[in-house]
């Protein structure tokens, strides 16, 4: 048997996957692939038709049902029970709400992101911190005293978040060999902490360039995207999020703190898809990505915290830095120039992409060695050699999902946990086969470099790694 068919676990229960849309076709294949389970116990819910071919190929129930917050219950109370699985992959349907019904079911659940219900990310009548993804963060950790000990619920294991909290650990333990760091295998959180901190990881970014593009070209009133339409107007119309590092000595003008929670990030008076950062892929090279919120800008730097007594001793700036697809950007640029309002027509690109790679890793900065990358080179060609249903975005993403399950079966009882919380080299073995190249690539570039070149600029050149630095205003 090939390493890609591989059944890494099986499962006794039933499966109910929960939206069907680019990542949930994805990654039924690979589900069907490597977790030992019959088809007929498999069931999707949806609120669109779309994918129900795919259903019916791959032998397993569709039903299309739109969930709210009056029938949620009613539809999944016969479909979920102890043992079984709700994988999560919809969009406006609360995943607090989720989460909280299959631990009283005594169900696994797992999740890309933490979903409000619909309308929660522009609700006119909540203040922008309280539509964060850090509040929404914060509404699911709440969550996990009262259900201590109970059926794994893995939040947030897509690509990003995901897949890259464990790409971080991968890269510091590659700076501690690459520098003679002497440490031992971090076991627990604070390790993890004290690892980053020992080796001077000031900044990481997620850096992520999709250079995917099609045979169609954008039309005027169209949004083009490599993944779901939805997902990212929702995300990006949130407010700019980030884990708020303690070497930074400039607070944003624009910039706020939450009133409750952890305290490990902030957030900016502008929509994120709005606000651009320079940082740097290998491939790519310096580039303007936008400040998306995204869990991970949150939970790396919430893990990563090392206190003394009540005082924050060590935090790293965290956040997402992200150059879609040529055509994602070009409609980003439309939505903007109508003040936010989508466009009538929405297309993911999917069987048209005729070339293209998307490089999404991790950028740990501020250490001996000045900047390094670490993440997965997936190119289309690739993508559809050893996967249907996905494109190279998809891949990264679904990959993840296989990863964050397998992790759930063969650890039922964790409770509800963050992708930092499990065990990173486990989930990369899963997921590997799927994530194209590895590579790791250290680099001498600073968002300082050639700075300046046309107009003076208030730089801090004291520190290069402040935000200040990296942030275009």
């Amino acid at each position: 048997m090939s390493e890609r068919a591989t059944r890494h676990v099986a499962h006794a229960g039933r499966l109910v996957i929960l939206g069907f849309g680019s990542i949930g076709q994805g990654v039924l294949p690979l589900i069907l692939r490597h977790i030992e389970m019959p088809r007929a116990a498999i069931s999707i819910v949806t609120a669109e038709p779309r994918g129900a071919e795919v259903a019916r190929a791959l032998g397993v129930t569709f039903r299309e049902t739109a969930l709210t917050r009056e029938n949620y219950r009613a539809v999944l109370e016969p479909m979920l029970g102890a043992g079984d699985f709700l994988l999560n992959l919809s969009v406006d349907v609360s995943s607090v709400a989720l989460i909280a019904f299959a631990q009283e079911r005594g169900a696994f659940y797992l999740d890309t992101c933490i979903e409000p219900w619909a309308g929660g990310y522009t609700d006119p009548s909540l203040t922008p911190s309280q539509r964060s993804n850090y509040a929404l963060r914060e509404a699911a950790l709440a969550l996990a005293p009262r259900y201590a000990g109970g059926p794994t619920a893995v939040l947030t294991h897509g690509a990003n978040p995901g897949l890259v909290s464990h790409f971080v650990k991968e890269a510091l333990l590659t700076i501690a060999r690459d520098t003679g760091h002497a440490a031992d295998m971090p076991r627990v959180r604070a390790d993890w902490a004290r690892l980053a901190r020992d080796l001077g990881v000031k900044v990481v970014h997620i850096a992520e360039r999709d250079t995917q593009y099609a045979k169609i070209a954008k039309a005027r009133g169209e949004f083009v995207n490599t993944w779901s339409i939805d997902g990212f107007v929702g995300e990006g119309s949130q407010p700019a999020e980030l884990g708020w590092g303690t070497h930074e000595r400039h607070f944003p003008e624009d910039g706020h703190r939450h009133a409750f929670g952890c305290d490990a990030a902030i957030y900016l008076m502008r929509p994120g898809a709005g606000t651009r950062v320079r940082s740097w892929t290998p491939l790519e090279g310096s580039f303007n990505g936008f400040l998306v919120t995204h869990n991970e800008s949150i939970s790396i730097a919430d893990y990563y915290t090392l206190r003394d007594g009540d005082a924050v001793a060590y935090r790293p700036t965290v956040h997402y830095a992200y150059h879609p697809c040529d055509d994602a950007v070009l409609s980003l640029h439309e939505l903007a120039g109508k003040n936010w309002t989508l466009q009538p027509r929405k297309r993911l690109m999917m069987d048209e992409i005729v070339g293209g790679i998307d490089e999404l890793g991790v950028l740990l900065m501020g250490h001996a060695r000045g900047a390094f990358w670490y993440g997965s080179r997936l190119g289309i060609e690739e993508t559809r050699r050893i996967a249907p249903h996905n494109n190279a975005t998809s891949l990264q993403v679904t990959a993840a999902v296989l990863g964050g399950m397998v992790w759930a079966i063969e650890n039922p009882r964790a409770g509800i946990v963050e992708a930092d919380q499990l065990d990173h080299a486990r989930v990369l073995d899963i997921a590997r086969p799927y994530l194209g190249e590895m590579a790791g690539v250290y680099s001498d570039w600073t968002p300082l470099a050639g700075r300046e070149s046309l107009f003076p600029e208030a730089l801090d050149r004291s520190d290069p790694w402040q935000f200040k630095n990296f942030r275009v205003v």
